[in-house]
C-alpha cells in the first residue's frame, strides 16, 4: 500500500510485521495514549504477536509515524485498536488514511462488521461511516480482573 502526500510528507502504510517498530509503538501507547497508559512492553508485544498489524511510514526518512491493530477473523469481524499517530503528524488525516486502509484491506476478504472505541475522536471516525451501535442493548462485556 503506497500513500499520498500528506503535509509535505509523503507516507506509506502497510501491513509488513518485519517494519514494525515495537518498542516506538510501545512507547507511544503506554506514555501517551489513555487507553494505554503503563501498558508493559510484554503484553503489547503479546497484543500485536495475536493481530493485525498497519504502519504507516515516512517515505523519505522509513521511521514510523503511525499505528493501528485490528484484531480480527479475516472473514467476518474485525475491532480495529490501538489507532495512534505520532504527534508531529497529527492534524493531517494520517489516522483517516490509516483506518481507510485497514478497512480496504479487510474489505475484500468478506468483513463487513468493523468495531472500535474511542472517547474522544468520534468525528474522525463519522467520516469514514462509523456510527454509534444500532442496537446497544443487544452487545455485553465481560469485565475481568
Amino acid at each position: 500500500m503506497n500513500g499520498n502526500d500528506t503535509a509535505e510528507r509523503s507516507y506509506e502504510i502497510s501491513d509488513d510485521p518485519t517494519r514494525l517498530d515495537a518498542a516506538r509503538v510501545h512507547h507511544w501507547l503506554s506514555t501517551d495514549a489513555y487507553w494505554a497508559l503503563g501498558r508493559t512492553r510484554e503484553k503489547q508485544d503479546r497484543m500485536m504477536a495475536g493481530s493485525l498489524n498497519f504502519g504507516a511510514y515516512d517515505v523519505a526518512s522509513g521511521e514510523q509515524t503511525a499505528y493501528a491493530r485490528v484484531v480480527t477473523d479475516r472473514a467476518s469481524f474485525a475491532w480495529i485498536c490501538d489507532v495512534y499517530v505520532d504527534r508531529a503528524a497529527r492534524g493531517h488525516g494520517l489516522g483517516t488514511r490509516l483506518v481507510t486502509a485497514v478497512r480496504d484491506e479487510l474489505s475484500p476478504l468478506g468483513v463487513r462488521r468493523f468495531l472500535l472505541a474511542t472517547k474522544d475522536a468520534h468525528g474522525v471516525y463519522a467520516r469514514l461511516g462509523f456510527t454509534p451501535l444500532p442496537e446497544p442493548d443487544m452487545w455485553m462485556v465481560l469485565q475481568a480482573g
